[in-house]
């Protein structure tokens, strides 16, 4: 890995395993990795940063030696939305380099404080073409009483319906994709952390793994998904459940993650073109 302060790049082969890893904690099957290539968003279980652990804060972030780092001390990190477009197919078993920047950072006034939005553009290549171009948009907030524990209420479950595709959340699972993608956010892992420091009435269910939910939702009926863009609106929390849906087939079609009651926590567009082999 090379870097600056605000440009760092990394470059690896990718191997089969880690594509092989997110599937089975998905419950989905990949393609051909060595032809097809990966779906969109599962390039993020490569190509990963791996801080040291002297260089991670109380919440288990790293708060030096990344991008991005925290714009402040005792800052809190949020997962805002991003987009994300596949230009071409990510082959496993060859070299890819991708190269990580931060593009903008933007202090606004949120309902809790001072906010400070990061984006970061990643650039993933493979045999000197671009393949993936994605854009992260990370959100700092400065740390606040909690007051007392936050109780998780009960959950009134609303029936599955056609098109929509039910993940069953457990700290298990989120453990695995805590440890799939080196991510050692605590509010994912540590129950104690999550009530009694950030006040969230269980665990996080991740950003990112939502917004795989949803690109995988278009995959499931064959489509090939080609772009997303996404934003997340609540948090979900483990004892809610994941569940996503679907819009009508066409090239943007509309998608979403809600809790087993209903409340839509994350909406996406994704474009889909052609069918993707099986």
């Amino acid at each position: 890995m090379t870097g600056e302060s605000d440009v760092v790049e990394r470059t690896e082969v990718l191997q089969p395993e880690p594509a092989v890893a997110l599937a089975r904690l998905l419950g989905v099957d990949p393609p051909d990795l060595r032809t097809d290539g990966l779906p969109l968003l599962w390039h993020w279980v490569y190509l990963l940063e791996r801080p040291r652990q002297a260089d991670l804060g109380a919440d288990g972030h790293p708060v030096r030696g990344v991008i991005p780092a925290p714009p402040a001390p005792g800052r809190r990190r949020m997962w805002g939305g991003g987009r994300v477009t596949r230009l071409g197919p990510l082959l496993v078993g060859r070299e890819a380099t991708r190269r990580s920047e931060v593009v903008s950072s933007t202090g606004k006034e949120g309902r809790t404080g001072p906010l400070t939005v990061v984006v970061v553009r990643h650039t993933i290549s493979q045999a000197g073409d671009v393949k993936v171009v994605e854009e992260q948009d990370v959100v700092y907030r400065a740390a606040v009483a909690t007051g007392p524990p936050a109780e998780a209420e009960a959950v009134t479950p609303v029936p599955i319906e056609a098109g929509e595709w039910s993940l069953p959340v457990d700290p298990t699972l989120l453990f695995r994709f805590s440890a799939l993608t080196y991510n050692a956010h605590r509010i994912h892992y540590d129950r104690d952390y999550a009530r009694d420091v950030e006040g969230y009435p269980g665990l996080v269910t991740h950003g990112p793994l939502q917004a795989l939910a949803m690109a995988e939702c278009v995959r499931g009926t064959g489509a090939l998904a080609t772009a997303i863009d996404y934003r997340l609106l609540a948090p979900l929390f483990d004892h809610q459940g994941l569940v996503a849906r679907a819009g009508p087939a066409g090239p943007d079609r509309a998608v979403s993650v809600r809790d087993l009651s209903g409340r839509v926590t994350a909406r996406a567009q994704v474009r889909a073109g052609g069918q993707e082999r099986r």
